[in-house]
């Protein structure tokens, strides 16, 4: 058995902010790369919403720093794909968002996990194949 790489594309992650603090939408599991690539972001009110889209690599600090999209404006009953081509490998980083208004926006996140299958293991003097 060799070492080999497993792709899994899907939902990654889906949240609908009840207040209007940032929040961790998505952060992979330890030994999982993830490739992020497309966030839509929905609004169901009958007014415009604005948006933040964070990406801390290492940590939970979502602010101007962080920022991928900074008050990006979402019509009223609208959804607006957002392209977030990003890579992420620590399981302590984070994709995070935050609605202006609560329970107003559901974001939903679709990507790519690449885990690596576990290595076999042998006994001593036996080879690997």
């Amino acid at each position: 058995m060799s070492n080999t790489t497993e792709n899994t594309g899907k939902c990654l992650g889906q949240l609908r902010p009840a207040d209007t603090n940032a929040a961790s939408l998505y952060s992979p599991a330890a030994g999982v790369i993830a490739e992020v690539g497309t966030l839509f972001i929905a609004n169901n009110t009958a007014g415009a919403i604005a948006a933040r889209v964070f990406h801390d690599d290492d940590g939970t600090t979502y602010d101007q720093s962080t920022a991928l999209y900074y008050d990006l404006s979402i019509a009223a009953n609208d959804t607006k794909l957002v392209a977030v081509p990003i890579w992420m490998r620590k399981s302590t980083g984070n994709l995070a968002v935050r609605s202006a208004t609560n329970d107003a926006l559901t974001f939903t996140v679709y990507g790519i996990e690449h885990t690596r299958a576990a290595r076999p293991t042998f006994p001593r003097g036996q080879p690997a194949a």
